[in-house]
């Protein structure tokens, strides 16, 4: 689980690398942002990671596990997380997360199968 929630920080948020998504999320994941409608299968939240670092210029997301819980064919992760952003002409601002992922097994790998997260605030 650290290794996947590094890869997504240092290759998606770092390197802008959005094809590193594939050997984070499953086939036919999905996620539910806050404030806006399920975005489901890979292809889909490739475009939505895509289009909202680059719209807030995220710099990182460090992802802390707190909770590690089995269910049904896969674990539920509940952890905390900190998103560091820098819209254009603004200063780097940080945000305080919290997420829960379902993990289900794909191509021998564990990989986000349901992906939910909000603020703090």
């Amino acid at each position: 689980m650290a290794s996947t929630n590094d890869l997504f920080n240092t290759e998606v948020f770092g390197k802008r690398n959005f094809n590193a998504l594939d050997i984070i999320y499953t086939a036919n994941a999905r996620i539910l942002p806050p404030g806006a409608a399920m975005v489901s299968g890979r292809q889909a939240i490739k475009e939505f990671w895509s289009n909202l670092i680059q719209s807030v210029n995220a710099k990182s997301a460090l992802l802390t596990s707190v909770d590690v819980v089995p269910a049904g064919d896969g674990v539920v992760e509940i952890g905390s997380a900190k998103l560091t952003v820098q819209p254009q002409g603004q200063a780097a601002t940080e945000m305080d997360m919290k997420y829960v992922v379902y993990w289900r097994q794909e191509d021998g790998r564990w990989k986000w199968d349901i992906d939910i997260w909000n603020t703090n605030s």
